[in-house]
């Protein structure tokens, strides 16, 4: 299994268990953006936008730069795949799981039955 560093997955899982920076990562994976235009598309105030775009940045989703007096976004894709890499690691451990206790059932069940032999006439 690939080693991701605990704090770094924690970070990612924290920043995504918010809709709202759920939903700005969305739309800064699709385009850079500002974080005014962003704060447009949510009926809360713009300190509260940039808070939640620095919860996403330090977990590593996204970029921030300034250009003049704005200060552009964009999402960081290689994040985002490590971050479904781990959740598909951590599935397949827990298929792995499921997968060993289907074999216990069925060894404990013993051998199925035979068919029933057809009728004779």
């Amino acid at each position: 299994m690939h080693q991701i560093d605990d704090d770094r997955a924690d970070a990612w899982f924290h920043a995504l268990s918010d809709r709202t920076r759920r939903d700005i990562l969305r739309r800064v994976l699709v385009t850079e953006q500002s974080v005014s235009s962003l704060a447009r598309n949510y009926s809360m105030s713009l300190t509260a936008v940039q808070k939640h775009v620095g919860v996403l940045e330090r977990a590593g989703l996204l970029t921030r730069r300034r250009t003049g007096r704005e200060t552009l976004t964009r999402g960081d894709a290689s994040t985002v795949r490590s971050a479904a890499q781990l959740l598909t690691e951590l599935e397949a451990v827990w298929r792995e799981r499921i997968a060993r206790i289907d074999d216990l059932l069925d060894a404990e069940a013993g051998p199925a039955p035979a068919p029933p032999s057809p009728p004779k006439d």
